[in-house]
């Protein structure tokens, strides 16, 4: 299996990666981003890319690949409407288009969140867009779509999130979340769970295709 990964360098793109290239079965990684992850591995190839609404300079190197996962989002903390909609719903659906067009046998796989809101009409401004973004993604002509709702996330491996204050609660909170995992394990899931349970699904399906915390886990 071939599969590319937008968003490598966030907290749960790292650990996507990660478990992409330990698997056996996937030969070749695509990560596409603005950064590079400063990962080496033989399976790896980067493209560095810097307009994330056009994608015509590198399409042919976009094409034969088997699933896209796609790990990128921002926080909606202190952003408009406007700014939010335009990282999230038109981002997504930049690539998304490009790449149902140029590999329309893909799986794509889009990490969302819970309590995404998929009638696109409740109070909450992230899970309304969130939500459309869900609903433009299944109308396009990949083999598959699938939606990851996680929760709480616990980072492993190293995994670090790229924004400071967020990073901040999860090393003050490290030592707990091995209690919370036990004490709630509906809740909670991991960036380790979160990538094993994409390939997985991009190799087998799965019966839904809205994925919340329970189904990650048990995948």
């Amino acid at each position: 299996m071939q599969v590319i990964i937008f968003g490598a360098t966030g907290m749960v793109g790292q650990g996507v990666l990660r478990e992409c290239l330990i698997d056996p079965g996937i030969d070749r990684v695509l990560v596409v981003g603005r950064s590079p992850t400063a990962v080496g591995n033989a399976k790896l190839v980067e493209i560095i890319h810097t307009d994330f609404t056009d994608y015509s300079a590198i399409e042919a190197q976009l094409t034969g690949y088997d699933a896209c996962f796609f790990c990128l989002g921002v926080s909606s903390i202190g952003m408009s409407e406007e700014r939010y909609r335009h990282l999230t719903y038109d981002l997504t659906l930049a690539a998304a288009t490009t790449l149902a067009q140029l590999n329309p046998q893909m799986v794509f796989i889009y990490v969302t969140g819970a309590g995404t809101d998929s009638t696109e009409q409740g109070s909450r401004m992230w899970a309304r867009i969130k939500g459309k973004t869900e609903n433009d993604l299944f109308k396009l002509p990949f083999r598959a779509a699938y939606m990851f709702r996680p929760g709480a996330i616990q980072p492993l491996h190293g995994a670090r999130s790229k924004t400071a204050w967020v990073q901040a609660i999860y090393a003050v909170s490290g030592p707990l979340w091995s209690v919370l995992r036990r004490i709630s394990p509906r809740l909670v899931t991991s960036t380790e769970q979160i990538g094993r349970a994409m390939i997985r699904v991009a190799r087998e399906g799965y019966p839904r295709q809205v994925l919340e915390i329970e189904d990650i886990n048990g995948l």
